[in-house]
């Protein structure tokens, strides 16, 4: 079993990438949930949103602790004292976070010892007319991931979205699904 935590600030979708992931998890043959964590509700608070996902039943309805990746969506979280972003990470786990600054420097920032990888999805969604970086994210998370694929995901986008907001949403989904391709060739290359 996968176990996925997103932190982002109220507005910034992270509650609907997590529901758009499962969807495309379960297109894809697998087992999924999807659910959301807040405190108070109001537009930039901090929140968390979670996904499991297995090729067998899931029997879990419990918080996610020990995630196997977490995903930051706002960068300003990893200096937030509530948010807590690599709290239970597991140490072989991934942080995959929406910065412009190195993999190094977050490890730094936030002491954590497994692999980071940075991805400058504001960049990439402006690049494409999106509003919002989560679908971006949501895009490189899916390469990371490796078994859910980019046309399930692309299916739940047409479910979710109206016509208007489709075609910028499967831009941002593909420009970070192939950012990160670019990404993890380039650390291959290198090791």
């Amino acid at each position: 079993m996968i176990e996925i935590r997103w932190h982002g600030r109220g507005g910034q979708g992270a509650k609907t990438v997590s529901q758009l992931l499962a969807g495309a998890a379960l297109r894809h043959g697998h087992y999924a949930q999807a659910f959301p964590e807040y405190g108070p509700e109001r537009s930039g608070a901090p929140v968390k949103a979670f996904n499991r996902i297995d090729t067998k039943e899931i029997r879990l309805h419990c918080s996610i602790y020990e995630p196997d990746i977490v995903v930051v969506l706002d960068p300003t979280l990893l200096c937030a004292k509530e948010a807590r972003v690599t709290e239970g990470l597991k140490r072989h786990g991934i942080l995959l976070v929406n910065t412009t600054q190195t993999p190094e420097e977050i490890r730094a920032l936030t002491g954590f010892p497994g692999k980071i990888i940075t991805l400058d999805a504001e960049a990439l969604a402006r690049s494409v007319g999106a509003r919002f970086s989560n679908v971006v994210m949501l895009g490189a998370l899916a390469r990371l991931l490796g078994n859910i694929s980019l046309e399930d995901l692309e299916a739940e986008l047409a479910q979710a979205f109206g016509e208007k907001a489709l075609a910028t949403n499967l831009a941002a989904l593909r420009a970070g699904f192939t950012a990160l391709t670019e990404s993890l060739e380039t650390l291959e290359a290198t090791a």
